[in-house]
């Protein structure tokens, strides 16, 4: 029999990709406790993507750079008290810390809820934190399937895996008129994500270029890029290096934004970084390129053919590999491109 929640935290401050990938379960949470106050605690930056999000009730702010400082700093000292103090208020009566760390699941701890939900082998002892310790499945290494595990640890029926985001009328309109200033019309344009945190997860730039310049002139697509505005440079330089135009849109989109530049698109190709995972979950097109992350775990859920690496059903079960065959350059533009015309096809 199902427990009964009436007031639900979940912990997932970061990363963006990550935060994608735990939305099924906070879809499973809502349809199996529709009159429970669900709450998210996540870090400001990436706040945006949950705001207004249907199945939540409300957002708490993670500063955790800030808050790191709190041994030191009087302010982040007093910060740190104020989080405590809001989340024990709220009465939590059930926790699920999918960030699986000392500090979330010490802030678990911290709320004085009875049921805390982690993984079995979560780091940094975190584990000990928990009241309900829950094994991977032994079926399936994708991280929406240990999310959604610690769901069925409730007794929770309705577990299917659904992606849900937050539509936003303003970024939608935004977005719109940023397209036109490059004279690119809806549903027609491809959207390239050249960039990531760690520069092994990124696909060398000139072959992003001629592939850009494939799907201009052999498929009649518009091309736009995006990134942070720290992947600016790197942007510039695909849009110098390419035979075909592209709309530099580095930096000038908030994730509200992104998620409706992605939901219009005919096809999205990224390397393994949170906005192709954005567009993943919106069941876009879409091609992810991985080098040594492993697709079994962080791929767009149950889309094999939305995957360029290789050997990406080989790779066991953790989550980076150090084979050297397994080096993103070694992915070739005919790689990337096949899979680019499957997803098109279909």
């Amino acid at each position: 029999m199902s427990n009964v929640f009436n007031n639900i935290l979940i912990m997932k401050p970061s990363a963006l990709g990550d935060i994608v990938q735990a939305l099924p379960a906070l879809s499973a949470l809502r349809k199996s406790f529709p009159d429970a106050e669900i709450s998210w605690l996540v870090r400001p930056e990436f706040a945006p993507l949950l705001e207004n999000h249907p199945h939540l009730t409300r957002v708490i702010h993670f500063d955790r750079k800030f808050l790191g400082k709190a041994w030191f700093h009087p302010g982040a000292f007093a910060a740190m008290l104020s989080l405590f103090r809001r989340i024990r208020r709220c009465q939590f009566d059930a926790v699920f810390d999918f960030q699986g760390l000392f500090r979330t699941a010490f802030l678990a701890r911290a709320a004085g809820c009875k049921k805390r939900f982690g993984l079995a082998d979560a780091k940094e002892f975190s584990r000990f934190f928990y009241t309900h310790r829950i094994k991977k499945p032994a079926e399936s290494p994708h991280v929406v399937d240990y999310y959604m595990n610690l769901v069925r640890a409730t007794g929770a029926a309705e577990l299917e895996v659904e992606f849900t985001l937050p539509r936003d009328a303003r970024a939608e309109e935004s977005v719109r008129r940023l397209l036109a200033t490059n004279s690119i019309t809806s549903q027609q344009y491809v959207v390239l994500v050249p960039g990531s945190a760690h520069a092994d997860k990124c696909w060398p730039i000139d072959r992003f270029a001629e592939l850009a310049g494939k799907l201009s002139c052999g498929h009649s697509l518009s091309i736009v890029a995006t990134g942070n505005p720290s992947e600016a440079p790197l942007v510039e330089r695909l849009v110098q290096s390419a035979d075909a135009p592209i709309g530099n849109l580095a930096g000038r989109t908030s994730i509200s934004e992104l998620i409706a530049l992605f939901r219009n698109a005919a096809l999205v190709v990224s390397n393994d970084t949170g906005p192709g995972h954005i567009a993943a979950a919106l069941g876009r097109p879409i091609v992810m390129i991985f080098g040594r992350s492993n697709p079994l775990r962080v791929a767009p859920y149950h889309r094999a053919k939305a995957v360029a690496a290789i050997d990406p059903k080989g790779r066991g079960l953790l989550p980076d590999s150090t084979n050297p065959l397994h080096n993103i350059r070694l992915i070739t533009l005919n790689d990337v491109y096949q899979k680019v015309r499957m997803q098109l096809n279909a």
